[in-house]
């Protein structure tokens, strides 16, 4: 996929950065089931997958779903060599998404804590399956098949989610465990979300 500088110095669509707002909870659009992706390739499409991963590392994230920037199609972007807001997490490999689907591999859940840029500056203790199975498609529509575990299969199953008009919370099984970061972690820095 080309920048969009690229893109300019060819005649393309669009120039610069363009950081979209993050949709935060309360905001019924994040509700909404996503539809899926219909063509691949569009100038749209394109244009949609660069404003993701602008947004995304400006804001630091592990992932964002199309849904939280307001656009209701199914598509993901994730991934990550070092992350501030999940120092301790292993690195995951940045991937688009598009049209997923997750299969757990297992009954096994592994409680962590975890955040979103949709619920800025909290964070709650969340189940995930340890390990699944992820399939899809690229930005091309060349197909994708993955299995993976532990952090890589959290952020995969917390991004689907945003598909699903499903954000955190309502994973999570104990809600004391739920809370802004600076009571739940008293001293300690913790990238805001």
């Amino acid at each position: 996929m080309r920048s969009r500088e690229q893109r300019a110095e060819s005649g393309g669509v669009s120039t610069g950065m363009a950081i979209r707002e993050v949709l935060k909870m309360g905001d019924p659009r994040l509700l909404a089931v996503a539809q899926p992706v219909g063509r691949f390739g569009t100038p749209e499409l394109e244009n949609l997958l660069i404003d993701m991963q602008d947004t995304m590392r400006h804001l630091s994230g592990a992932g964002l779903a199309a849904p939280q920037i307001g656009v209701g199609l199914r598509v993901v972007i994730f991934g990550f060599e070092h992350s501030p807001r999940y120092p301790e997490a292993e690195s995951v490999p940045f991937t688009i998404l598009i049209n997923p689907q997750i299969k757990p591999l297992g009954e096994t859940l592994d409680e962590d804590w975890e955040g979103c840029l949709s619920v800025p500056g909290m964070r709650g203790l969340v189940p995930r399956y340890r390990e699944l199975r992820y399939t899809g498609f690229d930005a091309a529509g060349a197909p994708i098949d993955r299995t993976v575990k532990d952090f890589h299969a959290r952020v995969v199953q917390h991004e689907v989610d945003h598909l699903d008009g499903i954000l955190y919370p309502r994973r999570i099984r104990d809600l004391s465990q739920f809370g802004f970061n600076e009571a739940l972690f008293p001293g300690e820095i913790i990238v805001d979300e």
